[in-house]
């Protein structure tokens, strides 16, 4: 029989925590939810908490405490709240895994946190690396931990890597579906409302990574975390648009081979594999046949229309803390999208902006980064505001 893996699952009310969930009710032989966190979902938090009976539920919006905690009274569960509490409680000696889920910035320091107290880390969170990439992988090789990608596009590059040796990556080619608005001009871009970026034509996730996607800096993001997780340099790193969604990256040898993983679009998939790695274990997801994707299609991103992916390689070329600075600013920029403050191109003028009038730092410290990330914020927030009217297009 084998041992139950403690699994802690930071934003467990998100998208990917939600499927992490999955993943976990469906293997309760081998995984066990043993912390479960989220932002300010009180009432799912409370519904994963009474099926699965954690050892702590962590609520970071404070106001929502006594809820969590009146209704969970009935149960051997500690309630805690807060940022705080997160960074504190992923130490614990009997967790197995971190499942990294929180959204954005906010992921980093509990990641630190269960960096240094040796805990293997599943990262879904890929700002943690975009903003500190350099501090997180060395922390990683100092405590001799595996940092266990769930991104479908960086756990396709794992895969593709088991058995091979990274001084023989050539390229890493990461796919991206292009989202609801390929192949559309700026004139149509320009007047395109949150329910339109919302329509995400292969993937179902959560409001942010949605908008990302159709703006494509989740893809220039996912560049940045490449750089980190595979140890390669930005020109080594390449972005082709494939609608399908079928192959999720692939990986050029320096012998001219190429390995890609393939499957349909379900990120239960990449979390299940993090978690059981380096098994694989017998599922009843849907199967990929040829028969029903006849034409797998290629593209090269358009960079001119779509210029997060270009500002994101720019970040990555400049380094320091400029990834930091292009994460920070895109946060800021997506809530104004989402809350109907700005328009969809006016997102990329708010990041060239932030990336031109912050300090730059080339060898920054996490103190660093976390004055940076506070700095561009303000900055980026404050630049909103006074956009004048024309630029508040939704």
């Amino acid at each position: 029989m084998p041992q139950i893996k403690n699994i802690a699952i930071l934003g467990s009310t998100g998208s990917i925590g939600t499927q992490t969930i999955d993943v976990i009710r469906w293997n309760s032989n081998l995984f066990r939810a043993f912390m479960l966190t989220a932002h300010s979902n009180a009432d799912l938090l409370i519904t994963q908490a009474i099926e699965f009976v954690p050892e702590y539920a962590i609520i970071c919006d404070q106001s929502k405490y006594q809820q969590v905690k009146e209704a969970l009274a009935h149960l051997p569960i500690q309630v805690l709240a807060g940022h705080q509490a997160i960074i504190d409680t992923v130490t614990h000696p009997d967790i197995a895994v971190v499942l990294t889920a929180m959204v954005g910035f906010a992921g980093l320091e509990p990641t630190i946190s269960a960096i240094k107290a040796g805990k293997n880390i599943a990262l879904a969170n890929k700002e943690t690396l975009v903003v500190a990439g350099d501090i997180i992988t060395a922390l990683a090789k100092q405590h001799g931990i595996s940092i266990l990608p769930v991104d479908s596009e960086h756990s396709a590059i794992f895969q593709c890597l088991v058995g091979e040796e990274y001084k023989a990556i050539e390229k890493l080619i990461i796919t991206a579906s292009g989202g609801p608005f390929r192949g559309r001009s700026l004139d149509f871009l320009a007047n395109v409302t949150r329910e339109d970026a919302l329509k995400h034509p292969n993937w179902v996730m959560g409001a942010k990574i949605t908008i990302d996607s159709a703006s494509l800096m989740n893809k220039g993001l996912e560049v940045i975390e490449a750089k980190w997780l595979f140890d390669v340099e930005v020109d080594q790193i390449e972005v082709i648009v494939h609608p399908q969604s079928i192959i999720h990256s692939l990986v050029q040898f320096r012998d001219g081979s190429i390995k890609a993983q393939l499957g349909l679009p379900d990120m239960k998939l990449p979390i299940q594999y993090a978690l059981t790695y380096p098994e694989r274990i017998q599922t009843n997801f849907k199967r990929f046949s040829f028969m029903d994707y006849p034409n797998l299609t290629f593209e090269k991103p358009d960079t001119d229309t779509f210029r997060n992916l270009s500002l994101a390689y720019a970040a990555l070329r400049q380094g320091g803390n400029m990834p930091c600075i292009i994460n920070a600013a895109n946060e800021v920029a997506v809530a104004g999208f989402l809350n109907r403050k700005i328009g969809f191109l006016t997102m990329s003028s708010v990041i060239e902006e932030c990336m031109q009038q912050i300090n730059f730092i080339a060898s920054p410290t996490l103190a660093d980064y976390l004055n940076t990330d506070k700095e561009t914020r303000i900055f980026a927030q404050n630049y909103i505001e006074q956009l004048p009217s024309k630029a508040l297009q939704f």
